[in-house]
């Protein structure tokens, strides 16, 4: 476990998130957390295009768990959390929650590996990368 503090976006859920009874799908949290996850990282100062082009690497999603608790819903504003909570070499594990206002709608935890792009075989996380990531905590 880290000591670094979470990170959240906000998001509004749009028609185009739900099904037909304006029930956000199930698919669409992984997407909301997806993009809290690419904003934390850019929050430290890097950008995936970044990543790509200057270090050669990238964050590839290796495990996902999810727990649904609640269904958000047509233009609910929700709280998307990124708790990192396990770092490893060439590895980061995230806790996240998606709440609107103080319930917790779905919670999951994320494994991300970083990856080189010839070979997109694991690959240590650019010591610039987990500085920031201890400046953070």
């Amino acid at each position: 476990m880290t000591d670094a503090k979470p990170f959240e976006l906000p998001i509004r859920v749009y028609y185009e998130d739900t099904d037909a009874q304006g029930v956000v799908y199930y698919a669409n949290y992984y997407r909301f957390m997806e993009r809290a996850r690419t904003e934390w990282l850019r929050s430290l100062g890097y950008e995936n295009q970044q990543l790509l082009d200057e270090q050669g690497v990238v964050f590839a999603v290796r495990r996902a768990a999810v727990d649904y608790i609640s269904p958000a819903r047509l233009d609910d504003l929700l709280e998307v959390v990124v708790s990192l909570s396990r770092i490893k070499r060439a590895s980061l594990v995230f806790e996240q929650q998606i709440l609107r206002g103080d319930e917790l709608l779905c919670k999951g935890e994320i494994m991300l590996v970083c990856v080189g792009l010839e070979d997109f075989k694991p690959t240590a996380i650019p010591d610039s990368i987990m500085q920031e990531i201890n400046n953070d905590r």
